[in-house]
């Protein structure tokens, strides 16, 4: 099957994404593609300049090139003219896509959160933004879909954080909330040396207590959430396979796995029984 520009990034960039994905229905799942290649893409400008001020710079430019897009003019970039398309057959509010890069500044902060509650409108202002506009992208545009879509989409921000722990401390960036690392005596030079901890294992713990929470919140309100919707909801699934490696590794995040050979099988089997 021959894919698109938007769909092959996807892939390459953000693999659970991409899967998920795949189980969209066939006339919105480009759009989707496109929407999630955009987020790829801003996602990954810290790790693709060199100084802070680029990075801000380049968001600048995403930001200037998407009111462009939506004043119906034509900017030359293959994930933008994908999107320009998307936009001329779905109406999303620019609101989302400002929100989005706004929060996408905190990247180039060295601790972007202060407390629990930081992360946690950190991830909604990311993640659960996206999930909102894919559930908009579905045409379910219900409080409770648009809540639920938001709720799933910030637990698995939530969970990938974690995940990302190695990844990030490589490049000295450290997500974890200030005032739990001051709770819990964890500095900064330990997770950049890439050292586990009962302290560390502590902090990683909370942040997926919050994410499985808000995974509850959102699955108790299943029967509220038509069931085409829930094709919109596929990272909640994925979410608990993420989880269910965490606590396998007693919450330490430099020893994680990586799942993607049993991935695609939770989410068929998701799919068929309506569940996220």
């Amino acid at each position: 099957m021959v894919q698109s520009y938007c769909a092959n990034e996807l892939r390459s960039n953000d693999y659970e994404r991409y899967l998920s994905a795949l189980f969209i229905p066939n006339h919105h799942r480009e759009a989707v593609f496109t929407i999630y290649a955009f987020n790829s893409e801003v996602s990954r400008t810290r790790e693709m300049v060199s100084e802070s001020i680029l990075g801000e710079i380049r968001l600048q430019w995403w930001r200037e090139a998407i009111q462009k897009i939506y004043q119906n003019e034509i900017v030359e970039h293959p994930i933008l003219e994908s999107l320009r398309k998307t936009l001329g057959d779905y109406d999303l509010p620019i609101d989302f896509f400002e929100d989005l890069l706004d929060a996408r500044l905190s990247d180039f902060k060295k601790t972007p959160s202060e407390d629990m509650e930081g992360l946690i409108d950190y991830a909604r202002s990311t993640s659960g933004t996206l999930g909102m506009m894919v559930m908009k992208l579905l045409g379910f545009n219900d409080t409770v879909s648009i809540r639920v879509a938001s709720l799933v989409s910030t637990a698995w921000a939530l969970i990938g954080l974690i995940r990302a722990i190695h990844f990030h401390a490589k490049s000295e960036r450290i997500y974890l909330p200030r005032e739990l690392l001051i709770k819990n005596n964890v500095d900064n030079i330990s997770i950049l040396s890439f050292q586990s901890s009962p302290q560390l294992s502590l902090i990683v713990n909370e942040v997926i207590d919050n994410a499985r929470a808000l995974l509850t919140e959102a699955r108790s309100l299943r029967n509220e959430v038509p069931r085409p919707a829930r094709r919109g909801l596929l990272l909640g699934p994925l979410a608990d396979c993420y989880i269910r490696d965490i606590i396998r590794a007693n919450y330490d995040p430099f020893s994680l796995r990586k799942l993607g050979l049993t991935l695609p099988s939770r989410l068929i089997l998701a799919s068929i029984k309506g569940r996220y």
